[in-house]
């Protein structure tokens, strides 16, 4: 099994919305994403609430079978229709992949 998790500080303004307006349109997103996507256990979003100098604002945890399906994943088409509003939206991103 892998974790996929991603990290985003976003833009205070992007896609036509402010900060918060995005952060839960990429929550929606990529949540509606689960059942969707063969070899995905599951995706959560979430937002920082310290909103201290060293908080991101989003996070993605996700959940694969293996990363044969990590990799499925970030070639379909759906969540790749996800990708160019979350990358308008963000100024910093961070990712880890690992196995457990």
């Amino acid at each position: 099994m892998v974790k996929h998790i991603v990290f985003w500080k976003l833009k205070d303004e992007a896609n036509g919305m402010n900060k918060e307006e995005n952060a839960a349109a990429i929550k929606q997103k990529l949540e509606d994403l689960n059942g969707k996507i063969e070899g995905c256990i599951k995706l959560e979003v979430g937002f920082d609430f310290l909103h201290s100098a060293e908080s991101v604002d989003v996070v993605l945890y996700s959940e694969f079978e293996s990363k044969e399906a990590l990799d499925f994943y970030a070639n379909h088409p759906l969540h790749k229709a996800v990708m160019p509003f979350i990358a308008e939206a963000r100024s910093e991103r961070r990712v880890v992949d690992y196995e457990f």
